[in-house]
């Protein structure tokens, strides 16, 4: 059995399927918190009892963009990184 240096056992292969895998779970998990804070902040600007802290709301709506282009760039960074790793 004469292997290269560069063939890819069936371990390997699982484990970068379960590297990507594990991508996705975080990018999903960036996306699932910034839909929270988008939804709780109008929740709280919705709701009239909570007149006094409207800032909070508007901090949750504005935050809520910039996690879903951190989850986004972080996770096209890493399967960037995953495709540079299988590639060589």
């Amino acid at each position: 059995m004469d292997k290269t240096e560069n063939e890819l056992i069936i371990r390997d292969k699982l484990a970068i399927e379960r590297t990507k895998l594990a991508n996705e779970r975080t990018f999903l998990a960036y996306f699932r918190t910034s839909v929270v804070f988008f939804g709780s902040g109008i929740g709280v600007l919705n709701i009239h009892f909570f007149n006094e802290i409207d800032y909070i709301g508007f901090f949750l709506v504005v935050i809520a963009p910039f996690l879903l282009t951190i989850g986004l760039y972080r996770a096209l960074k890493v399967r960037k990184s995953i495709k540079k790793f299988c590639s060589t």
